[in-house]
């Protein structure tokens, strides 16, 4: 019984991860990523490597999702999550926010999920079934 209560819990965290990330990406594909492009840009490097954000928000968390690959998804969300963290948050890294707590939980809370689910794997409960 305890294996298939594991099971369901890291089905219910790989569907948490891959569907709210998901959301991100679609947001991405439907309004472009030139904000990206530029934050990209300004720390020296190609602007193309923007195009990984689609990699990382709409790839991995569908492979989550499918639970197909799955340690490989979850790894592609952390390295999204490390980029996010190193173009857009790096200012708030140390800061708090008004209720006290961390000012980037949410973000830091898809990057330690995503790393916990690298270690994990996604249980008997996807296509891989590992």
């Amino acid at each position: 019984m305890k294996n298939n209560l594991d099971d369901v819990g890291k089905l219910v965290l790989r569907l948490t991860l891959g569907i709210l990330i998901l959301l991100h990406g679609i947001a991405k594909l439907r309004h472009g990523i030139a904000p990206i492009e530029g934050m990209v840009a300004g720390m020296g490097m190609p602007a193309f490597f923007a195009y990984g954000v689609y990699v990382g928000e709409v790839l991995g968390p569908l492979l989550l999702i499918a639970g197909f690959y799955a340690r490989i998804g979850a790894a592609l969300v952390a390295a999204n999550m490390l980029f996010a963290f190193a173009l857009a948050h790096l200012a708030q890294l140390t800061s708090l926010n008004e209720q006290g707590g961390w000012a980037l939980e949410l973000q830091g809370m898809f990057l330690f999920t995503a790393i916990a689910l690298v270690f994990m794997g996604p249980g008997r409960i996807s296509v891989n079934r590992r």
